[in-house]
């Protein structure tokens, strides 16, 4: 029986990394060990409980304040005696957290195959988003076969020097996952009258805009611009009501409640399990959002998509017509919600175009490749 170490340390990768680990876990042929870091906590135990995964391993490295390298220094620390006793045949490592970059150099310096989920993501900017496309640039060195979700990634890492048969296009798992929790609430009459009591308080006579933003090159002037881009927003429109579930970094959480916190028709609530937010997500008029998880669920469900970032990772997306690029513009912002909102033609443009990232079988895919595939060639 070959052994992987899966090693994640953020609600997104919790999230995707999700239905794999089902899936490996259900496999007669692989002993699965699952390695969280800690890098995000509450959030993290959330998506962990919601799926009903245990982690073997619970690094807890985050503390507040510490900075981008202490944070990597104590994961790379922490790895060895794990490593060393569980012996993997491979490390399974997604996207492009400080988690996954320290786990694939831990893996790499005792000689460890890695396995890089969500491969070959690039706006080709190392500041944007930061730190991200670097870590993924490193890992995508370090990895000895790469899973990447869409073709355009493959492209992208073939434009690197990644041998073709070291690559293999899969969809994205994330899509694996907002199915399984939809039709947990479908098939669940008692979850659905739960969510809808939790959120008693959203006028369904009104349309919803759900807001998420966590990404830290739209700290400082870039949340600020987005807020009173809401603000203005609430105040000119009665046919709208707006949903923030605020992250808690301190970063994001000051400007929000300094300059949303008193507007009526904006509801700011904490951040929300992932059972609750995809029903938010399915219960929304329009999207706006930083995350690039969200830029591949969303269009799933036929949610107008708008990203608060001057570049995506994920251009296919935009290619689609599913999302579209708004910054942090105040100006922007206000122009692209009123004619979404305004613009029947416009709405459903973006609402019935067809989603890049999969059909939800990622997961089965991923399997099937280590075990067809990596392994058999060994």
């Amino acid at each position: 029986m070959k052994k992987i170490l899966t090693i994640f340390g953020t609600r997104p990768e919790a999230i995707k990394m999700a239905p794999l680990i089902s899936e490996l876990q259900k496999s007669s042929e692989i002993n699965c060990m699952v390695c969280v870091t800690g890098q995000h906590r509450e959030m993290l135990y959330q998506v962990l409980d919601l799926f009903e995964i245990v982690p073997d391993h619970d690094l807890m490295v985050m503390t507040d304040g510490q900075t981008l390298s202490e944070l990597t220094a104590k994961i790379i620390l922490s790895l060895p005696p794990i490593i060393e006793d569980f012996k993997p045949d491979a490390i399974l490592v997604h996207g492009d957290t400080t988690s996954t970059l320290a786990a694939s150099l831990s893996g790499y310096y005792q000689q460890i195959p890695v396995l890089h989920i969500e491969a070959g993501l690039r706006t080709d900017n190392i500041y944007s988003p930061w730190p991200e496309e670097i870590n993924r640039r490193v890992v995508s060195t370090i990895a000895q076969y790469h899973f990447a979700p869409t073709a355009q990634a493959k492209s992208n890492l073939l434009k690197e020097g990644i041998p073709e048969e070291r690559i293999g296009v899969t969809g994205n798992t994330v899509i694996d996952a907002l199915f399984m929790i939809l039709n947990r609430i479908s098939d669940s009459p008692s979850i659905e009258k739960n969510l809808q009591k939790n959120f008693k308080f959203l006028d369904s006579g009104k349309k919803l805009l759900l807001v998420t933003g966590h990404r830290r090159e739209n700290f400082g002037e870039g949340f600020q611009n987005i807020c009173f881009a809401l603000k203005e927003l609430a105040s000119e429109r009665s046919d709208i009501e707006i949903l923030y579930p605020v992250h808690l970094n301190p970063n994001v959480l000051s400007p929000v409640k300094e300059i949303i916190g008193t507007t009526s028709n904006i509801h700011l609530i904490e951040p929300q399990d992932y059972l609750s937010f995809a029903y938010l997500m399915n219960r929304s008029e329009i999207i706006l959002t930083d995350s690039g998880g969200i830029q591949e669920e969303a269009p799933s469900l036929g949610k107008p998509v708008l990203v608060l970032r001057d570049n995506t990772e994920r251009p296919e997306a935009l290619a689609a017509g599913t999302v579209l690029l708004v910054g942090t513009d105040r100006v922007k912002i206000i122009k692209h919600v009123n004619n979404l909102l305004d613009n029947p033609r416009v709405y459903e443009s973006m609402s019935q175009a067809t989603n890049p990232y999969g059909d939800g079988y990622a997961s089965k895919k991923i399997l099937n490749t280590i075990l067809q595939s990596i392994w058999k060639k060994q």
